[in-house]
């Protein structure tokens, strides 16, 4: 056990969980959180999370989530649950396949309409927060959400939610209402008892100027208008931040490349966002993902020496792969991070959850209880807890 190590929130799913997620994700004639529409997936549900938590245990983790088995995918049973329409659309997300240039096309259930106000009361997390602490017993546990950054950013982009046509005609009407739903949300966990939230968040890299993949880069591009986004991006999240420590909770956050089915989804590194991101938002805690060269070196951590009281959780393990990590190779890694910021305010984790969706990532339940293993023992080598 080591309390350097940490994970950024999701496992893989067993078959009889997925029996059921399965059904839902080729229907939207079903109404979240879908308990009515499937006998007995309520019950499979709830026996499948006390499992998970009972395992995180086990194997000596001391922050513990439910494995993300109550969600479908990472962000949009959120929004769901705000009271946005669920519906399929004629494609899903598309990733780059494993050959690095190929498209990947994920599911399809990922269209949103709204007809009405989003709203954070009555929202079914609470009760997914209130069984996961009551399955933890005296264990820390967090929930996960989407940033509010990374859904304002997708309903902007919809001409269906935002704009003449859209429920939402302006920017500051989409702005005001996420933002106040998030709050009352965020309300209602701290009522219930809750003590960290994180905030996850996969649109960062598209303001780096080395990501090949972004519609925020080239020359055709307004300037201006992209650091107008980024501002609304992190003034969002940051009230949000201020209202969750108003309350006495914990904020963190993880930044994600894109992780579906072992396969990501852009590039850009952090040295290119650092000075907005990094150093601009007011999260305790950043998950960031550095398994693999696409994030640039080590030298964005430098924004971090000017905030002391922030702690940076290094996603140098891949939840993408088979095999595992070479400890020596893990161990220079951290050495060079701690060259920059004290190894105090460092932690060790896999750049992603094991399962950011519910079909998971390319490896079995074994390896991935491996992986963990293994990263509790390179965290206790290394802190020499």
């Amino acid at each position: 056990m080591s309390k350097r190590f940490q994970t950024v929130g999701s496992l893989l799913r067993p078959e009889k969980l997925l029996a059921y997620k399965r059904q839902i994700e080729n229907r939207d004639d079903i109404a979240y959180p879908f308990y009515n529409d499937f006998k007995g997936y309520k019950e499979v549900e709830t026996e499948c999370v006390k499992d998970v938590v009972n395992k995180e245990i086990e194997h000596g983790l001391i922050v513990l989530t439910d494995g993300e088995y109550t969600k479908s995918m990472w962000h949009l049973d959120f929004v769901w649950g705000l009271g946005a329409k669920r519906l399929l659309a004629p494609h899903g997300y598309y990733f780059i396949d494993k050959d690095g240039k190929t498209k990947f096309e994920t599911r399809r259930d990922i269209k949103l309409e709204i007809t009405k106000p989003l709203s954070g009361k009555n929202h079914h997390f609470i009760y997914i927060y209130k069984q996961l602490k009551g399955f933890a017993g005296n264990h820390d546990v967090k929930l996960t959400i989407p940033a509010p950054a990374h859904i304002f950013g997708e309903l902007s982009w919809s001409p269906e939610i935002l704009g003449p046509k859209g429920f939402y005609k302006t920017k500051k009407d989409l702005f005001d209402n996420l933002l106040n739903a998030y709050k009352e949300f965020v309300f209602e966990y701290a009522k219930a008892g809750g003590k960290i939230l994180q905030c996850d968040n996969c649109l960062w890299e598209l303001f780096a100027s080395d990501n090949p993949n972004s519609p925020f880069t080239g020359k055709a591009v307004d300037k201006e208008e992209v650091k107008g986004l980024a501002k609304d991006f992190i003034a969002i999240d940051n009230a949000l931040v201020d209202y969750g420590h108003s309350l006495g909770l914990k904020m963190w956050t993880h930044n994600c490349r894109g992780n579906y089915a072992s396969r990501h989804m852009g590039g850009g590194s952090y040295i290119k966002i650092a000075n907005l991101f990094l150093k601009q938002l007011k999260y305790d805690r950043f998950f960031l993902e550095w398994d693999d060269e696409r994030a640039g070196t080590l030298q964005a951590l430098k924004v971090f020496q000017d905030k002391p009281t922030t702690e940076i959780v290094l996603g140098f393990l891949s939840s993408k792969t088979h095999g595992l990590e070479d400890e020596d190779k893990i161990i220079t890694k951290l050495n060079q991070a701690s060259q920059i910021i004290p190894k105090s305010r460092l932690y060790l984790s896999h750049q992603c959850g094991f399962a950011s969706c519910d079909d998971g990532n390319e490896l079995t339940e074994a390896e991935q209880w491996a992986k963990i293993d293994k990263g509790e023992k390179i965290a206790k080598d290394y802190w020499d807890e």
